[in-house]
């Protein structure tokens, strides 16, 4: 099924082609950074975005076949309007597990959504640092990480673990990130076309 492109958001692809030229890019790697500057509007994305193209056509590949998408917000699984999403970091059982464990809210929640999930799904983090960072300790075997939280306290750190990890992942070098941004990768990834 094929997405109605807006006029406006046409308009303003067309604008930002005018501005940066990214036609050089592997096709994922210039949709993610496309839709993450677009989502922004900040071109500053264009140089700061780590992304493997590989690990991008695996996630692609893993959201085509119907893998979880797991968010570490309701901020991101708001963003991520074609696909539903696991997101338990306001359920009960996580301030529980979060109580008890000593974890933030948002790590404990990676833990109660990779017992539902399992391995093979593709997590989006655009908020908390420490949901990036229990993601890393847990063997939880992704089709994608989407690493991109925000913050001055452990954002750019968790994203430079997850580059060494070796994990399939996208990311991004400073304290930058967001909901809106972590939202925007993916979904570029869940519209990519089928040529890519």
């Amino acid at each position: 099924m094929s997405r109605v492109v807006h006029p406006i958001e046409r308009e303003s692809y067309r604008i930002l082609r005018e501005r940066v030229a990214l036609s050089h890019l592997p096709p994922l790697t210039r949709a993610v950074v496309e839709r993450v500057v677009h989502a922004s509007a900040d071109l500053d994305y264009v140089g700061d975005l780590v992304c493997d193209e590989s690990a991008l056509r695996r996630g692609r590949d893993a959201l085509r076949a119907g893998a979880p998408v797991v968010t570490d917000v309701a901020m991101v699984a708001a963003g991520i309007t074609t696909r539903d999403t696991v997101c338990p970091v306001a359920e009960p059982a996580t301030a529980e597990l979060a109580r008890a464990s000593g974890l933030t809210r948002s790590a404990a929640a990676v833990r109660v959504a990779l017992d539902r999930v399992g391995p093979g799904a593709v997590w989006v983090v655009g908020c908390a640092p420490t949901a990036l960072e229990e993601l890393l300790t847990l063997d939880a075997r992704p089709a994608l990480v989407v690493g991109l939280p925000v913050g001055f306290v452990g954002a750019a750190e968790s994203k430079a673990a997850l580059r060494a990890s070796g994990l399939p992942g996208l990311s991004n070098r400073s304290e930058k990130g967001g909901s809106a941004v972590a939202a925007a990768a993916c979904n570029a990834l869940l519209h990519a076309e089928e040529e890519s």
